[in-house]
């Protein structure tokens, strides 16, 4: 399946692509938006392309042949991004973009492991770098570990359930198995949502450390932007969008102690501006053509 990339119109209004600019696309996958940020920053402007998935890279480079020169592709974490930047001597850049999460081509790969539409592995790594696989997590972690994790990470009420399923039917090797296993302890009820997709979203976020990665990666986007320079972030999920919508806050907010008052041990001005109050999300025409956009939520914030 072709790979569609979410909000496509939207991003590259939001980073306002210019000529001479530097940019970084820290989520590359098949390379969807970078090539559309190249098309925009024509002639001259250049791009850092980051993925940990070896496969999403071998596409992209396919994708972005045409703009060879104006390229730094790199199998490697967001999460390196200003020892990336430096590698380069980027000091600063005009735009980055993350869009956060498991991309249509990892989910539409059986042997990847992410979803349970196919049957496959229970793996879900994003890259070679990842220390587990979801196998490891199902099939060792004790009951409470796995309700913790799916009630904090799937936001499942029924996690305890769950887990205690999981632990009675292990061990467990593919994603249909898991999924029964799950649907059998948590059966439907007239949702169209599978009962086992909270769980899936937990395991992935777990063997992936995905809100740890961002929580790491904010600060140094902000870090890493010129004057005017803008940050977006797609999101896919509410723990996701809360970690970003918070960061934001905090580093659009003025800090300085009132009289006789020491609240802040470092002063300073606000850091960035927010572009939209309000998260852009997909059109209906989007979300009707291509359903991961669905649950998208895109927030901007522009660097002061």
């Amino acid at each position: 399946m072709r790979h569609i990339p979410v909000l496509y119109k939207e991003i590259i209004h939001a980073l306002q692509p210019k000529c001479g600019g530097l940019y970084v696309d820290g989520t590359l996958g098949a390379g969807g938006h970078a090539r559309g940020i190249l098309e925009a920053c024509a002639p001259d402007g250049l791009l850092l392309g980051l993925d940990v998935d070896p496969q999403a890279l071998a596409l992209a480079r396919e994708t972005l042949a045409p703009y060879e020169g104006r390229i730094h592709l790199a199998q490697a974490s967001y999460t390196t991004l200003a020892e990336q930047l430096a590698s380069l001597g980027w000091n600063a850049v005009d735009g980055i973009l993350l869009d956060l999460g498991a991309s249509s081509m990892q989910f539409d790969v059986p042997e990847r492991g992410f979803s349970f539409q196919q049957d496959g592995p229970l793996d879900m790594r994003f890259g070679p770098h990842a220390l587990r696989s979801a196998a490891d997590v199902v099939n060792t972690w004790d009951e409470k570990e796995l309700a913790d994790l799916i009630f904090r990470y799937g936001e499942d009420p029924r996690a305890r359930r769950i887990a205690r399923a999981i632990v009675s039917s292990r061990p467990l090797q593919t994603t249909r198995e898991l999924a029964a296993v799950v649907e059998k302890a948590s059966p439907r009820r007239g949702s169209r949502i599978h009962p086992a997709t909270q769980t899936f979203q937990a395991l992935r976020i777990a063997v992936n450390e995905e809100l740890s990665a961002l929580e790491e990666v904010l600060p140094q986007a902000v870090a890493s932007l010129k004057r005017g320079g803008r940050l977006a972030v797609i999101s896919f999920h509410s723990l996701e969008d809360r970690l970003v919508k918070e960061f934001f806050r905090e580093q659009s907010a003025r800090r300085f102690n009132p009289p006789y008052e020491r609240i802040y041990a470092e002063e300073r001005e606000a850091v960035v501006k927010t572009v939209n109050k309000k998260p852009i999300v997909a059109s209906d025409e989007e979300a009707r053509s291509n359903p991961r956009a669905r649950s998208a939520k895109l927030r901007i914030v522009e660097k002061l």
